[in-house]
């Protein structure tokens, strides 16, 4: 069954949000396109708690950006940002959400982030993503949204080496560029490990 996943389309990373990823907001015509040519859509959800480890003002003397061990994992520091039950969490309000079947949250353990839709960056705990695609026989994925350097990057990657197919729409997608070529090394990192990358997804395919 070919699935449609929405990777993060939230108010905070929207232009105005805390986290706000250049024309992130533009996407969101494109994913509701595209909802229309999936049998099954799903969406993941940043949902960090206040005391999250990898806010900045979280750890006194650091500054977004800054690059810090958080329980043996490096951790790059941001703003605050998709504060769970808040306007910054809650998908954009131009996302048609009528169509999405289930949301998988991440980002809910204060001491580990989370980019990716199917695990923690650990790996030391799922989301439950992977078990509701496989009970429903997904092989091939669609997916959309933001960031492309981050969490679309790290949920395609994941996605291949637990069997999926990965389809990343790069019209549908957007990224942060913390540094100029961070989008193409994204891209190219997720074509190399097996992800095929469509320019835009056109009705039937």
């Amino acid at each position: 069954m070919n699935t449609l996943l929405l990777v993060d389309i939230q108010n905070d990373f929207l232009p105005g949000g805390a986290l706000a990823v250049p024309e992130g907001d533009k996407i969101v015509p494109e994913a509701n396109r595209l909802q229309t040519q999936f049998d099954l859509v799903v969406a993941v959800q940043d949902w960090h708690p206040p005391n999250h480890g990898s806010f900045a003002p979280n750890h006194p003397g650091k500054r977004p950006g800054d690059v810090i061990d958080l329980n043996g994992l490096a951790q790059i520091l941001w703003p605050i940002h998709c504060l769970q039950n808040t306007r910054g969490a809650a998908f954009a309000p131009g996302l048609d959400t009528s169509r999405i079947a289930q949301v998988f949250r991440k980002g809910t353990d204060p001491g580990i982030d989370s980019y990716g839709a199917f695990f923690d960056n650990g790996h030391r705990k799922a989301t439950g993503l992977e078990a509701f695609l496989k009970a429903r026989k997904v092989t091939d994925l669609y997916i959309a949204g933001l960031a492309t350097d981050y969490c679309v990057k790290f949920t395609v990657l994941d996605a291949v080496a637990l069997g999926f197919q990965p389809y990343v729409i790069q019209n549908a997608c957007r990224g942060v560029n913390l540094k100029p070529e961070d989008v193409a090394e994204a891209y190219a990192e997720m074509k190399k490990a097996g992800a095929t990358l469509l320019p835009q997804l056109t009705a039937g395919g």
